[in-house]
Formats: C-alpha cells, structure tokens, sequence
C-alpha cells in the first residue's frame, strides 16, 4: 500500500474517533475506515497523550483531583465521549433485555436509561478516583497507556467476532481484520504498558494476562447474547479495558 493511501488510513481513524479535524485533502470513503482500523491505537496514544499534558499542566495550579478530572474532561471533549456511548448503551441494553431482539433494539436508542447512566458513573469515577490515587509521573504515563492498549484489545474483536447488525455506524470497519493489522495496532498500542516510569516490568506483564481474560470473557459473553459484537460493544470493550489498566496500576504500587 502506498504511503499516501496509509496517512489518509490513519488520518480516517483520526476523524471517526475524534472530533480533530481532518484535512479536506485527505478525502473520505467508507470502505476505508476497515483499513483504518490498524490505526486506533495510535490515536488512542494521541488523546492519552494529552490527557497527560493536561493532567501535568493542571498539577501546578490545583490538587491531583481537579488534575485528573480536567484531563478527563479534555479526553471527553476531543472524542465527542464516543466510547463512554457505548458504554452506557450496552449496561442499558444487557442489563434491561433478555432476547437477542431486545437487546439491540434497546442499544440502538438514543435515550439513556438507569443501568446506563449508573455504569456510567461508577466508571468515570472510578477512573477519576483511580489516577487521581497515583503518583503523578505514574498516572500521566497510565493514561498513555490506558487509552492505546484498551483499544488494541477492544479491535481485536473484528478479528474473531462477527458483526451483528445489517447495517450500523460500525458496518464499514467490521470487516474481518487481518493478522497483519492486528500486529500493527498491537505494535502502536502495547508497548506503552512497559513505560519505563513503571519500575517493574512484571507489572505490564500482569495487566497483559487480565487483558487477555477479559477479552476471553466479554467476547464469550457477546457472543451469547447477541451473536457477536456491534459499535456500542467496541466502545463498551474499549472503556472496561481502560478502567482495568488503571486499576491494575494501582493495586500492583498498593500490594
């Protein structure tokens, strides 16, 4: 592939998961956001690393709390909240349907309902609460860390799930993805796991294996109840997967 058609691969995963603007030479085709897949761990780098710069800037005027919720918030804001969506669209739906029907029905509307907006919550302020209780060099680097490899772990499910919906905002990137992709994005998005700030490397190493346990599980449970995996699944992965790295960053400084 010719490097041009690669930096517009990455710049249209830039713009589907990203409210950053795209250069207009760039172009658009749906059957490109497939392709771009490879890419989203990169860009999960881009919004972690300024999560970082945002949580370091805002350290030297106010406490690690107010910190790490401006962070948040700067990571919320550059992605439209697009994954935390999914989030409270999937709690919504598995928690109130029990039919496969239902289930996707209920994950389609737009309305937030209690089993949502509860998990949603919980998460945001476990996150907050969580980096909030690190060191602040520990804490910048986990947020790298947190937003590129959960979304290696959250695409990895386009290469052995299938797509669930006839039609959906996630259709063009559900095509199976191949292994080289698949080592792309881990190449982009793993490796910030074992940032030198963490002074053990046994700490990634561990939070590899609950990644990989929660993969195994989560896309067990997809597949029992819908089939398989849709958007709002991805982005339900993707921030299950982020809370998780933060967590395990801390309880391995705690224990």
């Amino acid at each position: 592939m010719s490097p041009l058609m690669e930096v517009r691969y990455f710049f249209t995963a830039l713009g589907y998961f990203t409210r950053v603007p795209v250069p207009r030479w760039v172009g658009f085709e749906p059957q490109w956001l497939n392709a771009a897949a490879r890419y989203f761990p990169l860009v999960g780098v881009l919004i972690g690393g300024l999560a970082a710069l945002v949580y370091l800037a805002a350290l030297h005027l106010f406490p690690a709390g107010v910190a790490v919720l401006l962070s948040m918030a700067a990571t919320l804001l550059v992605t439209g909240a697009f994954h935390e969506d999914g989030l409270a669209d999937c709690l919504d739906a598995f928690g109130g349907a029990y039919r496969k029907e239902d289930v996707l029905r209920i994950m389609h509307d737009s309305r937030i309902g209690a089993f949502g907006a509860i998990g949603l919550v919980v998460a945001l302020a476990l996150k907050w609460q969580t980096l909030a209780s690190l060191p602040p060099l520990r804490a910048a680097t986990l947020m790298i860390a947190g937003h590129a490899a959960s979304r290696v772990f959250a695409i990895s499910y386009l290469a052995s799930l299938d797509y669930v919906r006839p039609e959906g905002k996630a259709k063009p990137v559900a095509q199976r993805l191949s292994a080289l992709a698949l080592v792309v994005a881990a190449v982009s998005g793993l490796p910030w796991l074992f940032w030198p700030a963490w002074p053990d490397w046994r700490a990634g190493v561990a939070t590899l294996a609950v990644l990989g346990a929660l993969r195994f599980a989560l896309g067990r449970y997809f597949v029992r109840r819908i089939g398989g995996y849709t958007g709002d699944c991805l982005g339900f992965a993707q921030q299950i997967f982020e809370l998780s790295i933060y967590l395990m960053g801390l309880a391995w400084i705690s224990s």
